[in-house]
């Protein structure tokens, strides 16, 4: 009999399932289902509800009950054995909060009926702002100064406030809808609502997800009373408890087991965000470990044995499933920056490979801070491309001064971690450019290892399911050996010492253009 375990994650636009056979090391199962295709009478594009206003961006929550179904349906009719599934967990996507009346229907849902039936009536709001919204700037600085400014909240709660954390929203629901805020019984995270509805009771939230809140004390990994009491009445009677991210919340729901065939005696353990799940996917399980996404946006995952927060407030800190410290710092001009640069030249990327390949590391001390975009790190409102003894005619000069000006970045602004990357792990469209790599490792001096994964967070999930369920049955089993060949990378990049020696002279330039370009 397999041993396998289910990890779901309920993004933006799409609910997905990874199961792996732990025996075997493999994925035997994969697959996602999109929110706008699957369930098109949500009205949702990419996931998310349209809106006259484009700062408010909500979901529907029925819409991801729905998929649920959707999804152990599916898995059920393609022949999936549910009755081997040992254990389930998740991820949801972060910050975003679900409003209920009631939850006694969780422990009774009727086999015979949909979830979309079932629930039908217990939401006290029936839309769900998630982590696209940016509506709550008012909310933000009321809590930020109750905690005492940028740093102390920062300090604080691993983040200073932002628009899109739980907190500031809830913030904004009780000040605009007062009497819907005072019928809201349970307020929870997408994670936890998924998680209430496989587990069949309201389920806490962990520390992973809870630290996205600006809501928990990063520090005792408790819910922080002053940030509480700062952003609505009664609001520590409506969250649920705060767990560890290996706690096990009990048996699967019967609903999954009378309607899907799932075993009675799957363990259901707390679901966590999308990011500490995909830290977990992508095998960071050691301090020093870091990923880089080369995305749309250029995201920075670095892990810590010891909490450290950034002054600066850039940076946010949230709880490892590891049970470590996790930082997570977003870089908004990522390959949209690249892709400005190769197009105002008119290169293909074989042609911008060769302009890197063509120009010394360290570009001559040629310098551009890419700011085709309001910049999220460093805090950059007005956009705008600043070049410091580099002409705007030099094509290659140009292309390698973007990604040099990236990594430099990266480097900076990850340093009040006080912890250097061992090794990077590198994901995104961009990370199959060598070139790139190569550039990357010199400025970070590290090797670079490439990772091929689809859906780190889903594949982190099914990970904390197995270490959860197999060190609760004292098998003792480390997350070295758990990750071992399922979350491991395929290929790498060395740096070059000499290069290196270059950069570390030229990061100093690029601080110092940073602070004149910032006006520090």
């Amino acid at each position: 009999m397999s041993n396998l375990y289910l990890g779901l994650d309920a993004s933006t636009q799409s609910l997905s399932a990874i199961i792996i056979d732990i025996d075997t090391r493999k994925v035997v199962y994969d697959v996602s289902l999109n929110y706008d295709e699957t369930l098109p009478h949500y009205g949702t594009q990419n996931g998310v509800l349209d809106h006259p206003d484009p700062k408010i961006v909500h979901s529907p929550p029925l819409m991801w009950a729905e998929a649920l179904d959707v999804l152990f349906d599916k898995m059920k009719t393609e022949g999936i054995t549910l009755g081997n599934i040992r254990a389930i967990s998740g991820s949801g996507q972060q910050h975003g909060s679900v409003y209920l009346k009631t939850a006694d229907i969780l422990s009774n849902l009727n086999p015979s009926k949909s979830l979309v039936e079932n629930l039908s009536g217990i939401f006290s709001r029936d839309t769900s702002p998630i982590w696209m919204d940016s509506s709550t700037r008012a909310e933000c600085d009321e809590i930020c100064d109750a905690l005492g400014g940028l740093q102390a909240t920062a300090s604080a709660t691993g983040s200073t406030t932002f628009e899109r954390f739980t907190g500031p929203q809830i913030r904004k629901f009780y000040k605009t809808q007062p009497d819907a805020y005072n019928n809201t019984a349970h307020i929870m995270l997408v994670s936890s609502f998924m998680a209430s509805l496989i587990a069949g009771k309201v389920a806490p939230i962990d520390h992973g997800d809870g630290a996205g809140m600006n809501l928990m004390d990063i520090q005792t990994r408790t819910w922080h009373a002053v940030a509480c009491a700062a952003t609505a009445p009664d609001l520590s009677h409506r969250l649920p408890p705060l767990a560890e991210s290996r706690a096990i919340i009990g048996t699967v729901n019967p609903y999954f087991v009378d309607k899907y065939g799932v075993t009675p005696n799957a363990q259901v353990l707390v679901w966590s965000g999308d990011n500490p799940n995909s830290v977990t996917g992508l095998g960071l399980i050691r301090e020093g470990l870091v990923a880089i996404s080369l995305g749309t946006s250029d995201t920075y995952f670095g892990t810590m044995k010891n909490c450290q927060t950034d002054p600066r407030g850039e940076g946010h800190v949230f709880v490892s499933p590891t049970g470590d410290y996790m930082t997570l710092i977003c870089f908004k001009n990522g390959s949209l920056a690249r892709e400005a640069i190769r197009e105002s030249h008119g290169l293909d990327w074989d042609g911008f490979s060769h302009a890197l390949q063509s120009t010394p590391p360290g570009n001559n001390g040629k310098i551009m801070l890419p700011y085709f975009e309001p910049e999220i790190v460093p805090n950059v409102l007005a956009p705008g491309v600043h070049r410091f003894d580099l002409a705007e005619e030099d094509v290659a000069g140009n292309c390698r001064a973007v990604v040099e000006a990236q990594m430099m970045s990266m480097r900076i602004h990850s340093e009040w971690m006080g912890v250097r990357p061992s090794a990077i792990y590198v994901t995104g469209g961009a990370s199959v450019n060598p070139e790139i790599l190569q550039i990357m490792a010199d400025v970070q001096n590290c090797p670079i290892h490439q990772f091929e994964v689809t859906n780190s967070a889903a594949l982190g999930a099914a990970l904390r399911a197995a270490h959860a369920h197999l060190n609760a049955s004292e098998q003792n089993t480390t997350w070295e050996e758990i990750c071992e060949n399922i979350a491991e990378p395929i290929s790498g990049s060395a740096f070059k010492p000499t290069n290196s020696a270059v950069y570390d002279k030229l990061v100093k330039k690029y601080a110092e253009c940073e602070q004149i370009a910032l006006g520090i």
